[in-house]
């Protein structure tokens, strides 16, 4: 498992104090020695096709042949995401968004509806971005039914795929996420974009971990990270990456609820 980055449920000045960032690497340190954690690599779902695997709009991409990667965003929308969604446009590359409910899909829900109407996958990061370890199993549950509640309202789509926050799971969230019908999708690269405002930097750091079926964590709430985003892009391009969104990484394969990705 890799170490999980910090991420906290609000954006602005009081994301990026000081406290903020001590406690998000003292998580960070703290969990990078986790081992145990049954996941599924993309490689082992592609071998057992599945009925109902599609697609994105973007193209058929079968990535048993090519070089695919995925680009996931957690914690927005935001008032980044607009223009994340031009880029991603302008650059015809899907990504899939793991959305938080307060605060962020209720602030707004026309930026929900044009990621879905735009292509890209819609799922959830959660309610309020509490450890689900460290919750009942009601709260559990709670905290993820809301954001599939509220997403499907504003889709129409109700969400397959959850992101734990700090990728802290157990047996109890596969439970219960195998009893709403989500797969658990943890990732590969971190640019740590919590960390720091330098898009460079936070470039840099997503081309030196990135490798065929490898999963990009990014957060649009940050300053620094959607304007990294382009250089990204075409750099991986350069290097012969298609990109793809999450569900289309494992086709012909399809997740499995309660299953652990990465």
């Amino acid at each position: 498992m890799p170490s999980p980055t910090k991420k906290t449920t609000k954006t602005g000045t009081a994301f990026r104090t000081a406290g903020t960032l001590a406690t998000a690497a003292a998580l960070s340190l703290a969990l990078s020695g986790c081992s145990g954690l049954d996941t599924t690599a993309p490689s082992a779902v592609r071998t057992e096709p599945a009925a109902g695997a599609q697609a994105a709009r973007f193209g058929t991409v079968d990535c048993r042949e090519a070089k695919c990667i995925a680009l996931t965003f957690d914690a927005g929308p935001s008032e980044h995401s607009a223009r994340l969604l031009d880029i991603l446009e302008e650059k015809q590359v899907p990504a899939t968004f793991f959305l938080l409910g307060e605060r962020h899909i209720e602030k707004y829900p026309e930026l929900v509806r044009r990621m879905a109407d735009e292509g890209h996958e819609v799922a959830s990061h959660t309610w309020d971005h509490k450890i689900l370890t460290g919750l009942e199993p009601a709260e559990i549950r709670a905290e993820l039914e809301r954001p599939n509640r509220a997403i499907e309202r504003l889709t129409g789509r109700r969400p397959t795929l959850m992101r734990p926050p700090q990728g802290r799971t157990n047996d109890t969230v596969h439970a219960i996420c195998r009893e709403l019908g989500l797969s658990e999708v943890l990732w590969t690269v971190t640019a740590k974009d919590y960390t720091t405002t330098d898009s460079e930097l936070i470039g840099r750091r997503v081309l030196e971990q990135a490798s065929r079926d490898g999963i990009i964590l990014l957060h649009d709430i940050y300053d620094g990270t959607v304007p990294a985003v382009p250089g990204i892009i075409d750099a991986l391009k350069e290097r012969g990456y298609v990109f793809v969104t999450v569900p289309q990484l494992l086709a012909p394969g399809k997740a499995e609820p309660g299953a652990v990705y990465r």
